[in-house]
């Protein structure tokens, strides 16, 4: 992309002077030569908008502080294309490197992402994962060596090369390199911390979408229950009654009626209350609607074993806006399901979801696509024994990626190094001691939604203390040692976005308890504790 911003002399001196210290100047690194990876550009770029970028409605423009613009592709296969991009604080570097992570099907450099770590002083790198267009996986089709890229080899080959470009602008490599990512980013985190251990000292997982064959799987599921018989769709505008029953049935459970559910795998509601007694209306379900709700609760399970092919969504938050009406009974899940089974797995397009077998099909998945884009992989003893921090975090009210997938991943991870305690320590804490989970009520797909759902989280920093910022966290943990036992995420009171409340996030299995007196509405008034 081309920089259309004009700088003044002054200005350009200005920056000359803040990149002395550099071992070389930023033009020249177009010239340096690297393994199977060729630069296309480096400028430097003066403080600005972000090229490209529109904020919505009355939002300020994201400004993005002087940097050192480092274009490149890397090409480790014959049908591979990996661009990516690094950013170079051009003043006040903090010694120290954050990649960040993509989004669905990528395609796109994650240039939005960058933007906070850079202005924390990192240099910063991200990768369109080799390949344009994240509309769905036609650049699959016949291209094996692609779905590899985008599975997991772009991001390593990224990391690997991005640092080579830090040490030689100046002069040294970064004393800490880190991860964060969320989505299809989390699972790029994951798939660092299984398959590359070395290349981040501390890694961010946010709703991870690791077990990605059975994910779109579950896609599929829901698609098919709403819409294999037109009877079972369910309208949006009937998401309201059924937030409102979930509620009923199941807010008092945490000892607070706030609109939120602590733990929603406590709920235990049962859509039959709502059928409708006499004509349809947009406060009751048909029968065939009611089937549809369930089996979107319940999750895809085996036609052949009935066992469990992925787990199914809460309730809770059918309503929240950027939810169910996107996700669910909206398009967002079936084009991506559609995408990967017609595209990344029969490589047919006009393949048609009705036809989905859950058993055979599933296990051409697995096989086929699964071991280029699963992390699920439970054996971390190599993070660990490198000394890697990993923090994971999950809205409950996600709708894009089941929550209790992230529970499932951590419980395989504690139940495979409970097997094997760090040979260094002896510890018998299994994961904890580097590996943390943080379950968000209310939250949605990696933010948003309703609740405390704002903890520093995609780039949305408010405070930046460990407490209250997971980036802060992680380096807290990574370079001076100190376990995060909690975080404290802010948000609106649900009903009220004038009112402003906090809460514990808590390490699970620990959840946040209402110590019986105080504000609800303010953490200081619970504890974190195991159910």
């Amino acid at each position: 992309m081309t920089n259309r911003f004009v700088c003044t002399v002054p200005a350009v001196a200005a920056m000359l002077v803040q990149v002395l210290s550099a071992q070389q100047p930023c033009e020249k690194l177009a010239g340096l030569k690297l393994s199977h990876t060729a630069i296309a550009s480096a400028a430097l770029v003066a403080e600005g908008p972000l090229p490209g970028a529109t904020a919505p409605g009355n939002a300020p423009a994201i400004i993005v502080p002087a940097r050192c613009v480092v274009k490149a592709v890397a090409k480790p296969t014959s049908d591979s294309e990996i661009k990516f991009e690094v950013w170079l604080p051009a003043a006040g570097w903090n010694g120290k490197y954050q990649q960040v992570g993509n989004g669905g099907w990528a395609g796109t450099i994650p240039a939005a992402a960058m933007v906070e770590p850079l202005r924390r002083g990192y240099a910063t790198a991200g990768t369109d994962d080799g390949h344009e267009g994240g509309a769905g996986a036609s650049w699959a089709v016949g291209h094996p060596e692609k779905l590899i890229d985008f599975g997991y080899r772009a991001v390593h080959e990224t990391s690997v090369q991005a640092q080579a470009i830090i040490r030689a602008f100046y002069g040294k490599d970064p004393s800490y390199s880190y991860f964060v990512g969320c989505s299809d980013g989390g699972r790029e985190a994951l798939m660092e911390a299984q398959r590359y251990p070395e290349d981040f000292a501390g890694i961010i997982a946010g709703a991870p979408a690791n077990f990605w064959s059975h994910l779109f799987t579950g896609f599929i599921w829901n698609e098919q229950a709403l819409l294999k018989d037109p009877a079972s769709s369910i309208p949006p505008g009937k998401l309201p009654a059924i937030q409102k029953a979930a509620l009923a049935a199941c807010d008092s459970l945490d000892g607070v009626q706030d609109g939120l559910i602590e733990d929603p795998r406590t709920c235990h509601f049962d859509p039959q209350v709502m059928l409708c007694k006499g004509a349809d209306s947009q406060d009751c379900l048909t029968a065939p609607q009611i089937l549809a709700l369930k089996k979107i609760y319940a999750g895809p399970t085996s036609s052949r074993t009935g066992a469990q092919i992925f787990p199914g969504y809460p309730p809770g938050t059918e309503s929240v806006p950027g939810a169910w009406a996107a996700w669910i009974v909206g398009p967002i899940q079936s084009g991506f399901g559609n995408s990967y089974y017609g595209q990344a797995v029969f490589e047919r397009p006009e393949w048609d979801f009705r036809t989905l077998e859950f058993d055979s099909d599933v296990a051409l998945g697995d096989e086929k696509a699964g071991p280029s884009l699963n992390a699920t992989s439970p054996d971390l003893r190599s993070f660990r024994a490198r000394g890697g921090k990993l923090i994971q975090y999950h809205g409950w009210g996600d709708a894009a990626i089941s929550p209790i997938n992230s529970i499932q991943y951590y419980e395989s991870v504690g139940s495979f190094l409970g097997k094997y305690p760090d040979p260094r320590s002896g510890s018998s804490k299994q994961a904890q001691d580097f590996y943390r989970l943080f379950m968000v009520p209310g939250m949605g797909h990696c933010g948003g939604g309703i609740g405390p759902n704002n903890f520093g989280n995609g780039g949305r920093a408010v405070l930046t203390d460990p407490e209250h910022d997971i980036a802060s966290a992680l380096e807290r943990w990574v370079e001076k040692g100190g376990s995060p036992d909690h975080l404290i995420g802010s948000g609106t009171v649900v009903g009220d976005p004038s009112e402003k409340m906090t809460r514990p996030l808590c390490p699970y299995p620990q959840t946040a308890h209402y110590l019986g007196s105080g504000d609800v509405n303010d953490a200081s008034s619970f504890a974190c504790r195991v159910p």
